[in-house]
């Protein structure tokens, strides 16, 4: 800030002094005859002194912010490369822990170690989920890092969407069995299953799908019902558990979101994230609101599928 204010004061006091000589020029010579054309000239060298006092003080503050973004540029690049070292190290840190973890776990539960009884297996299920469930939060944050950095590629084929969610449906139903909720699965205002064509990633959309589904059985209630609404290129997912805080709702699908309302205590907010960069770079859109009288519907909608 100093060199800034001592280059803007520099300038002006270089200027104010070039425009008093200039004016006193005709001062000095006010005992002889001047001519009209001669205070003009110098009334207009004042005017293009100023002018180009004004322009080179312009110049240098464009200059200056010119640099100040050069070196905002530069701190971004080594932050864009800040974050990949970290998700490389992530990476190594975390994935391969985790895999030879679950790998050791198999191992006994197959008896490579020794017979072990029931409640031993019982255990080793349960290290095994937990082990899973970190191994699924590693790779989305993986995911969204990389996503983030280089965009997400997708692999685009025609796809039913209705065939897609009926086999997330069938995947996710040990886990509505166990919370004892029912799922049904309906076309909107037809009665009969009807082909609803999208051009999009069966994996990824069905990564959408499996966080929505979840994410509404685990804020159901035991003997809820959730219901899955296919209309058009649109899927709404509506559970009647914990609504959603109001101002909960413009923040959802953002990163790392936090919340104090018990619906948003139970999850890290990854998933919701993750379903945003799958819908948006299909093209699509993704949202959600509130129920009444209880209750909340996340949905999304895809482009129309073209030839």
């Amino acid at each position: 800030m100093v060199n800034v204010s001592y280059g803007g004061k520099a300038t002006l006091v270089a200027t104010v002094i070039a425009v008093f000589l200039t004016m006193l020029n005709i001062w000095i010579n006010i005992s002889t005859a001047v001519e009209i054309s001669t205070i003009a000239n110098r009334l207009i060298a004042t005017i293009s002194l100023i002018v180009t006092g004004w322009l080179s003080e312009r110049n240098r503050v464009y200059q200056e912010r010119l640099i100040e973004q050069q070196t905002k540029l530069e701190t971004q690049q080594e932050l864009v490369r800040l974050r990949q070292d970290f998700a490389s190290t992530l990476t190594h840190d975390l994935k391969t822990p985790l895999l030879g973890a679950i790998s050791t776990i198999d191992a006994f539960k197959k008896n490579q170690f020794g017979t072990v009884t029931h409640g031993q297996v019982r255990v080793l299920n349960t290290m095994m989920k937990a082990h899973e469930s970190s191994l699924q939060l590693v790779q989305t944050l993986l995911d969204i890092y990389r996503n983030d950095l280089e965009g997400l590629p997708l692999d685009l084929a025609p796809l039913d969407l209705g065939v897609l969610i009926q086999e997330v449906t069938n995947t996710l139903a040990p886990l509505a069995s166990a919370h004892e909720v029912y799922i049904s699965f309906n076309y909107g205002n037809s009665d009969f299953p009807i082909s609803v064509w999208v051009n999009g990633d069966a994996f990824q959309l069905r990564r959408v799908l499996t966080n929505l589904l979840t994410n509404a059985i685990n804020h159901s209630l035991r003997g809820d019902r959730i219901d899955i609404i296919l209309s058009s290129q649109t899927v709404r997912i509506l559970d009647y558990g914990s609504g959603i805080k109001i101002d909960d709702l413009p923040h959802l699908f953002e990163r790392f979101y936090q919340s104090n309302s018990d619906r948003q205590a139970k999850g890290t907010g990854l998933g919701l994230y993750l379903s945003r960069q799958i819908i948006e770079a299909h093209g699509g859109r993704i949202w959600a609101k509130n129920l009444v009288p209880r209750g909340a519907e996340f949905s999304f909608s895809l482009p129309n599928y073209r030839d």
